[in-house]
């Protein structure tokens, strides 16, 4: 699990234990509110912009007021309180008004990962929101989990693969395609996913959970995760773990930090 190190709440930066909000406040009594997290690469908060665009569009889907311009202060004045150099970033606004960040260290992630495939029917209200209301999510880990798996991957009732509760998916073809769900299937437009549609050769589109059992080698993709190859989809080893493609995606995320915390830096040194 990750821990908080430092926490705000509306400009307020304290210990993450003296943090409150109201017990009233219907991001914690109905789960309505959104979020994002982003890592941290020596303190620099990738894709930032990214991420703060993704909130604001979940916002506006559900409704949700909060202080842009605000929010974004007090990143900058808890980016500047000495938080983990290579931890995360959690961004929440609450339907209470609230606007909560925590910077965490890193929850530790195995090399590999076990996948049960679980049914999903995905919801049009909230196609394409990062809403807090994550206890689908955290159901669907647990029921993989009573299955002998270590994490999900959905798929539609009509066998259509989805994504993992907190990542993407991708896998390689037994002629060596490597695939991802396109967005029109009902999944997230996961920012880490992006970097790695736009550096690689990506095949989008509807695929079958049979593709994806029958698949050469597979990898979950996340912001904290970076790249977890997949050992196992419902019980059946995959022939090759990671492989080369996994590390062409390593590769490819890592030359985006790279390239981003280099510009950064040239802002800040000509500014």
């Amino acid at each position: 699990m990750a821990e908080a190190v430092t926490a705000s709440v509306d400009g307020q930066i304290t210990p993450p234990d003296e943090a409150m909000i109201s017990i009233l406040d219907e991001g914690l009594v109905r789960g309505d509110g959104a979020f994002e997290v982003l890592k941290l690469y020596d303190r620099h908060p990738f894709r930032l912009r990214a991420h703060l665009d993704r909130l604001g569009r979940s916002a506006a889907a559900i409704h949700l007021p909060y202080d842009a311009a605000a929010l974004e202060r007090e990143i900058e004045a808890l980016l500047a309180a000495n938080p983990p150099p290579d931890g995360c970033l959690r961004i929440v606004v609450t339907r209470g008004g609230r606007r909560i960040l925590t910077a965490e260290t890193l929850p530790p992630f195995a090399p590999s990962i076990s996948v049960a495939l679980v049914e999903l029917t995905p919801s049009e209200i909230l196609g394409g929101v990062k809403s807090i209301s994550y206890a689908a999510n955290m159901q669907a880990t647990r029921i993989a989990a009573a299955r002998g798996a270590d994490e999900a991957v959905y798929v539609r009732p009509d066998g259509v693969v989805l994504e993992a509760p907190t990542s993407s998916v991708f896998w390689v073809t037994g002629d060596g395609a490597l695939r991802t769900p396109a967005l029109g299937v009902g999944i997230l437009d996961s920012i880490t996913r992006d970097v790695l549609v736009e550096a690689l050769d990506v095949e989008e589109g509807e695929f079958d959970r049979s593709d994806l059992i029958g698949a050469e080698a597979a990898f979950l993709a996340s912001t904290n995760r970076e790249v977890q190859p997949i050992s196992a989809v419902e019980g059946t080893s995959l022939p090759t773990l990671g492989g080369e493609w996994a590390e062409r995606a390593r590769s490819a995320l890592a030359d985006a930090v790279a390239a981003e915390r280099a510009a950064a830096s040239e802002r800040a040194a000509t500014a």
